[in-house]
Parts: C-alpha cells; structure tokens; sequence
C-alpha cells in the first residue's frame, strides 16, 4: 500500500464532527457552575475494568458520527491499548448519551475477525476507521474503514475500503467492500483517503476516495448495502494527490468542496469546489503546511483557513503566530460563535482563541482524536489520548470540556478511562 494508505487519516475522519461543529458555530450554551452530577470527573485508569453497558438504542438522527441514532456523537479510537490480539486489534467506539456525554461502559471492539469483510476466507490484518457519515440515509452514522487486501503487484490494486453501517443498536453486521466501477477510477494507485460530504447538493452523503495523477474518484450517494453509489460515479480534476476531511460548503454555494493536498506531510494544497454534478471545480490554493483548518477566525463572518506551516499558524490574510506542531483541529471551545484551533504533535497541546490569539499555557500532552460538544452544552470538547514510551500498552483517554474561561478548557478532567478496557 501507499504511505498515505490505512490509518493516517484517523484524526481527519474524526475532524469531520468537530468541522460541522465549528462552521455551524452554536452560540449561547451553559455556564460552567450549572454542571451536574454527570459533568463530574470519573477516573477510572488503572483501575478494574467497568462493566460494560448496553448501548443506548436510538431511533436516527443527523449528529455527526452518530452510530445508534439516540442523538448523541459518539467516540472512534484507533489505536488501543492491547496485549495478544494481533498487530490490530480493531477499532473502539465508545458510545454517547444524550445530555450526558460519552459512556465509557457503552463500548464496542470491531474487530477484524467479527466485522470485516473477508477476502478467500481471511480476515484483513489491519482495520483502521478513515470516515464517518450516514451513507444509506437511514439516520443512523456509518463508518468507512481502511484494510489490507492481498495483491501482487501487477495493474490496479485492489478497493482497501469497506463500509460498516450504524443502527439503532450501533455497528452492526460485517462490513462490506466498497465498490468503485472501472470507469471511475484512473491509475494504479491504491483507491484510498475516503473523505464524507454533499459534494452535489442533493442532501445525501456521498464519497470521493484518491485516485491518482491529480484526480479523485466521486461517489455520488446514497449507497446500497451492498457498498455500492446508487448514483453515476465519475473522476473528477484535483490539484493534488491526497484528498482530506473535513469537508465543507466553504463557498455558500450548497455544495461542499474538499481540500485536496500535493503530498503526505508538509505539502501544498487546494480546494476542489463542489458543485451539480459534483467536485471538480479548482477553488483557493494554501502554501505549504502539515495540516490546514477551516473556520470563522477573530471577528470575521466568512469562513477562512488556518495552515500550520514550518515557521508558525497563519489564519485567513492576518499575521503568522509563533506556534509549533504538526497536527491541526478545530472547535468553538467557548461557545461564542467562533472557531477556535487545537495545534498538536509538537512539545505541548496548545489552544488558539478564535484563531488569532494563543493561549496561555496548556491542557498536556497527547494526540488529539476528537473535538466535538459530546456534552450538548453548546461548547466543544477536546479528547486526547496519552501513552506512556514505556509502556506502550497503557494508555490514558482524557475528555476536557469546553469552558467560557481564559483557558477555553476545564482544568479537571470531565473523564478518563483507558482502551484496555476494550479487549
């Protein structure tokens, strides 16, 4: 496979949640003092393990990653703490509750062995998550996940991606391979780097997935549950080889455009505009970056980008500020209706207020794998998950709730749990 091939894009296909969040940007929400009971820290690593829970049971919704449809986003972990089970264990999903947040107890292992498609009866080695959106409009969030299928070499590899589908009980069932007519693929690059969003206007979900030489594969929705477009999948023109969540309208025009990078790493890139017949329209071009956000930044109404760039942020046309790190996300922390950015992968997580001014000191350490109001307070919250280098095996999964504080983060842990309770 490609280098950009399976689980680079974890944190992108989680980005997808916290980008709707910033770009609808909730005002108002509830002041700090209100948090009852369930708002309390409850830590619990090293610990025994919880009892599981039963997944709470849902009848569909619109929320973003919203696998049982009860109305709250609930959590992807790719890589969890495990002894025994494989070079890939799977992947967690730890279910929300509405008004609450995320239920730690309400977990789910996809593993290989239960909920992938085989390929001549084997399982894939590798499972990784890449996108979430409801792809059969049923109401209930599906994801798409990269594997590793067996091939020789020799002309068009085959699709890497399957489809697992949501349902008022969860992911349910084994995944199916996605399906990518020969006419809307083009070279012999793996047909990789899926990204979710309404790419034609119609109010459906649909897909673009890299193809190569500068072109993209769009596949209208909805799907079957067979993994195939129920409309005309075409190849569509980008400026760049790797296409990135989240998507966005960031034109106003009703369709979402996709931002379409030269490379893996630091690398150019583009928007692709969406449109009737779907993307393929060249939109703005960005300088080179490792990671580029989306939002409404400082006292602006229009979206703009923010690129993190080898000598620091630059947001929309303003100055360049002295932050560090590789690694990009974006939330309205606060609830004042503006965007604020997660800048991680160097030293120190660090916050920017409405993209213009850094924040003093830091919520820690560790990789950031979602931004997104899990609480329904009207203020995103940040997820972070800590490893230990010497005990690679333990991890610690912290969820820090939006506040309308100078530090834009509660400082006590809402919760924390570890992926060892997955196994």
């Amino acid at each position: 496979m490609t280098g950009t091939q399976a689980h680079g894009c974890q944190r992108r296909a989680l980005g997808a949640l916290l980008l709707a969040a910033s770009l609808t940007a909730c005002g108002g929400g509830h002041d700090d003092t209100d948090a009852d009971a369930s708002h309390r820290p409850v830590a619990v690593a090293g610990k025994a393990q919880r009892a599981a829970q039963p997944v709470p049971r849902g009848s569909g919704s619109k929320v973003p990653y919203d696998f049982n449809g009860d109305g709250a986003p609930d959590l992807v972990l790719d890589e969890l703490a495990h002894d025994g089970l494989g070079d890939d264990a799977g992947i967690g999903i730890v279910y929300g509750r509405k008004g609450h947040g995320l239920v730690p107890g309400a977990r789910q292992l996809l593993s290989p062995a239960k909920y992938a498609a085989p390929t001549k009866g084997q399982a894939p080695a590798a499972f990784g998550s890449e996108a979430s959106c409801d792809l059969d409009q049923d109401g209930f969030a599906d994801l798409v996940v990269s594997t590793d299928p067996p091939y020789d070499g020799q002309g068009q590899p085959p699709v890497p991606l399957q489809l697992l589908f949501g349902s008022p009980t969860g992911i349910s069932g084994k995944g199916v391979k996605l399906r990518i007519p020969a006419q809307a693929r083009f070279g012999n690059d793996w047909p990789d780097q899926p990204v979710c969003g309404d790419f034609d206007g119609d109010g459906r979900d649909d897909l673009v997935v890299h193809a190569s030489a500068d072109r993209l594969t769009f596949l209208p929705g909805p799907f079957t549950r067979a993994g195939a477009a129920r409309g005309t999948a075409r190849i569509a023109q980008a400026a760049g080889n790797v296409p990135v969540g989240p998507a966005a309208d960031l034109d106003g025009d009703g369709t979402d455009d996709v931002l379409v990078r030269a490379h893996s790493g630091t690398a150019r890139s583009a928007l692709v505009r969406g449109g009737p017949q779907g993307p393929g329209a060249p939109g703005t071009a960005y300088p080179a970056g490792s990671d580029v956000a989306f939002g409404r930044f400082g006292g602006g109404s229009s979206r703009a980008a923010a690129v993190l760039t080898s000598s620091g942020l630059k947001v929309a046309a303003g100055g360049t500020l002295k932050v560090s790190g590789t690694a990009l996300d974006a939330g309205d922390l606060d609830g004042d209706g503006r965007t604020d950015l997660i800048v991680s992968g160097g030293k120190d997580v660090r916050l920017v207020r409405g993209g213009t001014r850094p924040v003093p000191g830091t919520p820690g350490t560790g990789r950031v794998v979602a931004v997104a109001d899990f609480d329904g307070d009207g203020r995103d919250d940040v997820v972070l998950q800590r490893t230990d280098e010497a005990a690679p095996d333990k991890d610690t999964v912290v969820v820090l709730r939006g506040a309308r504080t100078a530090s834009l983060l509660t400082a006590a842990p809402q919760l924390t749990f570890n992926t060892a309770e997955f196994n």
